[in-house]
């Protein structure tokens, strides 16, 4: 490492970073045991992985829905205030959740209201976080971002298997409360100005619909959303088919819980080590290549694992393995994806872009879910197939659909990197009430 190269030492001197990226840590952590903990509840209450294959669809669909107005707010409110309306909602609806009938009527219901502002907290977070370090750093904030994936891929799904298999699932939700009010008050007083002053609800609509025409209009974000839907439907499918797969190697109840809890651990435990890897290898200019070579690494590894299943009867390791591969690669497409994204995207329309391409980005998330739910009732050895021919499309259409940087760009950026560093380490704080407005991206 070169003597000016700032390191994730630099990153974290700045406290509001710090709170923000523990507010990250604690929200994601809640999220992830959420999901887990519903796809639980739903297969105890109906136990048809078709049904179980809805639920994942409800905690996931809604939120695309409702992204084009959710960056509009995340401009007009401010991306911290936005941030912490999503913890206290979400809190709300896992009490409500916990506590409500055990319809299957109601267990959707809840879980699509629970989807409907996740957009708010999910890019809000991407959106504010580029704003406070300089640019020379924002490889190892990216780096930090795709980080807490995975400390969360290795905490939340075990703590959740634990807590679900001990206290059952609904009441699992009630520490998952806990931590989306932990997440909230590490956000109390952090805040930045809104960057786009939409004061009426036609302005906003009007907001709303620019970002969807600019993720249109941009060929890098149409590109990011046809691979990245592509690459997400796999993990759709793989959300619910770990469960499932699991249940039928070791039965029903605490051991398939800890057994889900365990793998995608595992899976996290790779992509921390992925996500480092992929905060040095300095991601800019490099983006398209990283996404590409990840997505098609991602599919051998799922149909590899789908073969050995269904041909070797090498059961749970050959799952196991698959999801370590599909861990360690997601580390370096989701640092590449955001890289490229803040990169290519303007400034002044980073929250209601960012809203809207994360959305339809993982738009092949809920469609995964219901084909994997599908796919396991009528051909559950085409499961992970499926999902490894989702991300080899990804790859190809990454590589096909992204423009490539022009002759000569990356040596520029790493040039300007350079300059970078030796002066601005972390920009200003912004996030003081009434503080100055957000610096701009380095496009």
């Amino acid at each position: 490492m070169t003597s000016g190269r700032l390191s994730y030492r630099d990153l974290l001197r700045d406290v509001a970073v710090r709170r923000l990226l523990a507010a990250t840590a604690l929200a994601r952590i809640a999220g992830r045991m959420f999901l887990l903990t519903v796809v639980l509840l739903a297969l105890d209450a109906g136990g048809d992985p078709g049904f179980v294959g809805w639920v994942s669809f409800a905690a996931l669909a809604p939120g695309l829905l409702s992204s084009p107005l959710s960056g509009a707010l995340l401009d007009r409110m401010g991306a911290g205030r936005a941030i912490l309306l999503d913890m206290a909602c979400s809190a709300a609806l896992a009490l409500a959740l916990a506590g409500a009938g055990g319809t299957p009527a109601a267990l959707i219901a809840l879980v699509a209201a629970f989807s409907l502002t996740s957009p708010l907290s999910q890019a809000g977070i991407r959106t504010l976080l580029p704003h406070l370090v300089a640019p020379a750093l924002r490889d190892r904030a990216n780096a930090m971002d795709t980080l807490i994936h995975g400390v969360v891929d290795i905490l939340g799904p075990p703590l959740a298997g634990v807590l679900v298999a001990v206290l059952g699932a609904r009441a699992t939700l009630l520490p998952i409360s806990v931590l989306y009010a932990a997440a909230a008050i590490c956000l109390r007083g952090l805040d930045t100005r809104p960057v786009g002053g939409a004061r009426s609800l036609v302005a906003l609509l009007r907001q709303a619909g620019e970002g969807v025409s600019s993720v249109v209009r941009m060929p890098t974000l149409r590109g990011l959303v046809a691979s990245y839907a592509a690459y997400e439907i796999a993990w759709g499918i793989m959300i619910v088919a770990v469960p499932v797969l699991v249940s039928r190697h070791v039965g029903e109840g605490p051991a398939r819980d800890t057994t889900t809890g365990l793998l995608w651990a595992g899976l996290g435990g790779a992509g921390i080590v992925g996500a480092l890897l992929a905060g040095h290898w300095r991601a800019v200019g490099r983006e398209r290549a990283l996404i590409a070579t990840g997505m098609a690494v991602t599919g051998m590894a799922l149909g590899s694992a789908g073969l050995a299943m269904a041909r070797l009867d090498a059961g749970l390791p050959a799952l196991a393995l698959g999801l370590v591969m599909m861990g360690a690669m997601a580390g370096p497409i989701d640092v590449s994806v955001l890289t490229l994204r803040q990169r290519r995207t303007p400034p002044d329309r980073l929250g209601r872009v960012m809203a809207v391409s994360m959305s339809l980005n993982q738009s092949g998330a809920p469609l995964g879910a219901a084909l994997g739910g599908w796919l396991l009732t009528q051909a559950a050895d085409a499961t992970l197939p499926a999902a490894a021919l989702a991300a080899c499309l990804g790859a190809v259409a990454c590589w096909r659909l992204i423009p490539p940087e022009r002759a000569g760009a990356y040596r520029e950026m790493r040039q300007e990197e350079e300059a970078g560093s030796a002066t601005n380490v972390v920009r200003p704080t912004d996030l003081s009430p009434g503080g100055p407005s957000s610096g701009g991206s380095s496009c």
